[in-house]
């Protein structure tokens, strides 16, 4: 299966928590790597065959600014059910989400997921 991936996209959301992330925008950074067949998109050469990268991207970052999801695993999860729910070319999705702001002394924080078509009935 190949890999298309969407690195270190930054966005900024309320996640958290703690009273003041609950109010308080903080940077998230995720990581979404789709397993899909590439073979068509590369015969072709036409975005009507591939996954189209920048509109899971802008999914995902209107998602990431409107939901306030406690947890990194809930805000993975759903990530993960959006990129599957919406590109059916893709069969497996890897999802880490990432708090940078999160503790002091760490670079970041985070959980990673890998969730497949299954795993959500689709």
């Amino acid at each position: 299966m190949d890999k298309i991936i969407i690195k270190n996209l930054r966005l900024r959301g309320i996640i958290g928590i703690h009273p003041d992330e609950r109010v308080k925008e903080q940077e998230i950074v995720i990581n979404v790597i789709m397993f899909a067949d590439t073979r068509a998109a590369a015969v072709s050469d036409d975005i009507a065959d591939a996954v189209n990268y920048e509109t899971i991207a802008r999914q995902i970052t209107r998602y990431v600014e409107t939901a306030k999801n406690h947890l990194v695993e809930k805000l993975a999860a759903n990530v993960a059910h959006l990129v599957l729910a919406e590109c059916e070319p893709v069969k497996k999705v890897r999802v880490r989400v990432e708090k940078p702001e999160a503790l002091p002394s760490a670079q970041a924080v985070g959980v990673e997921i890998e969730r497949t078509r299954a795993d959500w009935g689709l």
